[in-house]
């Protein structure tokens, strides 16, 4: 399908945890062609690994193909924006990649973002009690670049004295296709501890233009063992930073414009971690009925404030925001301008929700055959799962289908728990198993699984409503909230309603909104959401409360099971002094 009217078109790149992926859209956020590539991981222990050569080849195939299905001419697209994970890249003064690996394989060069190689560096921070910890939720995560950092200077000191830059993989992509080096707000001040409220006195967004990266506490560097990090006015982590969407040096560079094939010194925005362009291309997707009337009487900053985005794939984050600066413990933020400028962000998290649900369906007995079965009807295992859920309700004479799981019940920290527990030490609870190895007993486990993540969301909820948010409202997007099943139990389990987003592909979109407001087609990312988001289907809680009944005392069998798991590891520990 041709672009609309042959008009302009905008580029967005998305970089998740196994592919590359790109996708073209048109003025009004209309998703015209997308396109993905695989791309290379390395998992040993604790330890997860990529490279860069390799994803920047996997950008380039995906952009192609992308303009391929899209119909798009190089000179159609106007403007060009990068989303990631927040991995850790490594590269020495050519750019070349450095080694992170204990392998010593040169192309191993990223930490990914799910890498806990660090859970000891994090706990030796976090001890310190620096002030800076108060903006993310209290401590760093082994999931953010300062514990990363240490484990690298601590254990690989040969790469540690060969890297030029460290940078977040989003920069470095943005990095890599312009030559410029600015950093985002994003990912400085989610995964770095860069403090952009710094800059809150004296630029707004609309000043766009890199800003002296006054926001790094050099005592916190210096204190955790990283002094050299804020040597050399901070070039290896940052000099300069910017507002998502801000235009990046002269553009495409001629040779990463002929490997993406398109066009030198198209216009690159300063880059967004993957989550929160999944944000971005999504919390502005409020149902027209909704916009006129239920929030008239409402500013329309306030009316923001009201909505959660749950960005779910291989991990869920849960992204709310707020024009004043919220504390929350165990919750990562606030943050400021890391998502909608010139916003406080509040990012809570669950580190393991889609690769859950494929680490309990997969290691399952019943398994093989039941793909079999989904591949001879071209459906997914999920969508079977869903209907033999349906069917045992059915024999059963169940009323709702969630009521199946009432023996069985899962606490999903299968990977720690991120928020808000803040606790990477939790393990996961399946309780109620059974001799059973049939399709049905993976149906209910799938179920309680899902139920489990939920709840898990549901305390967050809670959680960031009694420090102060007024969450009413849920906007789900990414791989996960194409599960009709997942998203009715996220309703019913939570009492919100959930918006789902016209273009099922909102992580893409809000990457494209950087290139458009990077293109000067907007004035900011938030003129921008407005035009580009839209909403498309609405999920509500089930009326029947019967349903919440059952919910509330599942969610308190839930809260138990990590109680308990607290309880037995005081226990144990004792046992062995």
């Amino acid at each position: 399908m041709p672009p609309a009217g042959g008009g302009a078109v905008f580029l967005g790149v998305d970089v998740g945890t196994g592919r590359a992926r790109a996708g073209l859209f048109d003025e009004k956020g209309k998703l015209l062609g997308t396109a993905s590539s695989p791309i290379q991981i390395w998992k040993e222990k604790d330890c997860i690994e990529q490279s860069s050569t390799d994803i920047w080849h996997a950008v380039c195939a995906a952009v192609k193909n992308a303009c391929s299905v899209a119909n798009a001419a190089p000179e159609s697209v106007i403007g060009l924006g990068f989303a990631a994970t927040c991995s850790l890249v490594a590269v020495d003064a050519d750019g070349a990649p450095v080694s992170i690996s204990w392998s010593g394989d040169a192309r191993r060069n990223i930490i990914v973002w799910m890498d806990h190689r660090a859970v000891d560096q994090a706990e030796r921070i976090n001890a310190r009690n620096s002030p800076v910890l108060q903006y993310c939720g209290g401590g760093v995560s082994p999931e953010m670049q300062a514990p990363k950092l240490l484990w690298v200077k601590e254990n690989l000191q040969e790469s540690w004295s060969m890297v030029c830059r460290w940078m977040d993989l989003s920069d470095w992509l943005a990095y890599r296709a312009t030559g410029d080096d600015t950093r985002s707000l994003c990912t400085t001040v989610c995964k770095w501890t860069y403090l952009g409220h710094a800059h809150m006195e004296q630029w707004k967004e609309s000043d766009s233009r890199d800003m002296e990266a006054c926001g790094w506490d050099e005592v916190f560097w210096e204190e955790i063992g990283l002094g050299d990090l804020v040597e050399g006015n901070r070039a290896k982590i940052g000099r300069s930073v910017a507002f998502p969407g801000h235009p990046l040096g002269s553009g495409l560079t001629a040779a990463a414009a002929k490997e993406l094939g398109l066009l030198p010194g198209i216009p690159v925005g300063t880059s967004l971690i993957d989550a929160h362009a999944g944000g971005v291309g999504v919390m502005e997707s409020v149902p027209d009925a909704e916009s006129k009337t239920g929030m008239s009487n409402e500013s329309d900053e306030q009316a923001i404030c009201h909505r959660m985005v749950l960005v779910c794939g291989t991990s869920t984050c849960h992204m709310a925001v707020s024009k004043s600066r919220l504390f929350i413990p165990g919750v990562w933020g606030p943050f400021w301008s890391a998502m909608v400028p010139e916003f406080w962000l509040t990012e809570g998290g669950q580190s393991a929700t889609g690769a859950l649900l494929d680490y309990i369906v997969e290691n399952h007995v019943a398994a093989p055959l039941l793909a079999n079965h989904a591949a001879s009807q071209s459906k997914s295992i999920y969508e079977l799962l869903n209907k033999i859920l349906l069917s045992m309700a059915n024999e059963q004479n169940m009323s709702f289908v969630s009521a199946l799981t009432q023996d069985t019940h899962v606490l999903p920290d299968f990977h720690g728990n991120r928020s808000p527990l803040a606790d990477p030490k939790s393990k996961g609870v399946i309780c109620g198993l059974t001799l059973d190895t049939n399709e049905k007993h993976l149906a209910l486990l799938y179920l309680a699984t899902i139920q489990g993540i939920a709840y898990g969301t549901r305390h967050i909820v809670e959680h960031c409503n009694a420090h102060g948010h007024k969450i009413d409202t849920l906007l789900a997007c990414g791989g996960l909230a194409k599960n009709s099943l997942y998203i009715q139990e996220h309703a019913d389990i939570t009492g919100c309603p959930i918006v789902l987003p016209r273009e099922n592909e909102s992580v893409l979109l809000g990457a494209a909104v950087l290139g458009a407001v990077a293109a000067k087609k907007f004035p900011g990312v938030r003129d921008a959401m407005k035009v580009l988001n839209a909403a498309g289907k609405v999920v509500y809680p089930s009326s029947d409360p019967r349903v919440k009944k059952y919910h509330d005392a599942k969610y308190q069998i839930f809260r138990s099971l990590y109680e308990q798991q607290l309880s037995n590891r005081a226990a144990m520990a004792q046992a062995l002094q």
